[in-house]
């Protein structure tokens, strides 16, 4: 059961993971720096979002530490579970997204949270939850192969079942049911973690959060130099809506972070600030633009071979 200095534990662990993180993609992009903005929640709590733009690597990135309480959870917590209507709450985590200019390097996201309910008279109802996961816009099968490896590692000290469990939950999750297509080529996504006690599941998070720079520095360092032509940025661009319509339409990070009155802006930093829609557009046949929804998004076992 967390106790509060349990909770201080996981609070002090996600802001120095954003400054890792942060100081990590300073280093990587060499140009640019990211801007904080604090802010306060009129329900309580608030947080510090940090964005970079611009930069000689990455278009737009942000890096987003809340800590967030409530008297009452809202629809999009309750609706899978019902039994925490009428709890007051405390909702921390760190999120992340990082948009390269470059359409050879990949979107990442990361995601690591914790969830704590309770009520007078009745035992506190906790969990963790989070991921990481990759957008490549022109794939890679070495980039995709690293970026499972260190799921698969991070996982490992905790299971056999661990990673396949979580990689299966991330390619169902971010998945746009109204295109029958998956955002991207997974990685890890968990939700509702508490069945190993909390000491077992604070350590998980620990690893998935250490994990993220790991799996996606080396990617950006083989791509960032790979020269790019106007007609694929513009395919990126392409791409990038539907990670847009995924964030609006099907996630609920960003559902909760709306309905329990959130602030919008730190909520959509993870839009790309440059999309495009292009009426039922579709790649020339055998194209490497076909390829990425042919071979590279229809989930698959990267480590096949490893096994």
């Amino acid at each position: 059961m967390p106790t509060a200095t349990d909770i201080a534990a996981v609070k002090d662990y996600l802001m120095g993971l954003q400054d890792r993180i942060c100081a990590a993609l300073e280093q990587a992009d060499g140009q640019a720096r990211f801007v904080e903005d604090d802010w306060q929640r009129p329900g309580g709590g608030g947080g510090r979002s940090r964005i970079i733009e611009q930069g000689a690597l990455l278009e737009k990135g942000g890096v987003g530490f809340s800590h967030v309480h409530g008297d009452g959870m809202p629809p999009s917590a309750t609706a899978h579970r019902p039994e925490l209507a009428g709890r007051s709450f405390q909702a921390m985590g760190v999120s992340l997204v990082m948009h390269p200019d470059n359409p050879h390097v990949p979107t990442s996201h990361a995601n690591v949270r914790f969830f704590v309910a309770e009520k007078a008279g009745a035992d506190p109802v906790w969990w963790f939850g989070g991921g990481f996961d990759l957008t490549p816009y022109y794939a890679t099968e070495e980039d995709c192969i690293h970026w499972h490896r260190v799921a698969r590692d991070a996982c490992a000290p905790f299971g056999e079942d661990v990673y396949p469990r979580f990689k299966k939950w991330c390619d169902d999750y971010f998945y746009l049911k109204h295109r029958n297509e998956a955002r991207g080529v997974g990685g890890l996504f968990f939700d509702d973690l508490n069945e190993w006690g909390f000491e077992r599941c604070f350590a998980f998070l620990r690893a998935v959060g250490d994990a993220y720079l790991e799996a996606y520095l080396p990617i950006i360092e083989r791509r960032r130099n790979t020269p790019w032509t106007e007609q694929q940025k513009a395919f990126q661009e392409y791409r990038r809506g539907r990670y847009v319509e995924f964030n609006l339409v099907w996630d609920r990070g960003t559902l909760f972070g709306l309905q329990s009155g959130g602030r919008t802006e730190s909520i959509l930093m993870s839009l790309p600030p440059t999309v495009r829609w292009g009426y039922n557009w579709q790649p020339e046949p055998g194209s490497a633009e076909a390829r990425l929804v042919e071979e590279f998004l229809p989930p698959r076992d990267w480590l096949k071979e490893e096994h």
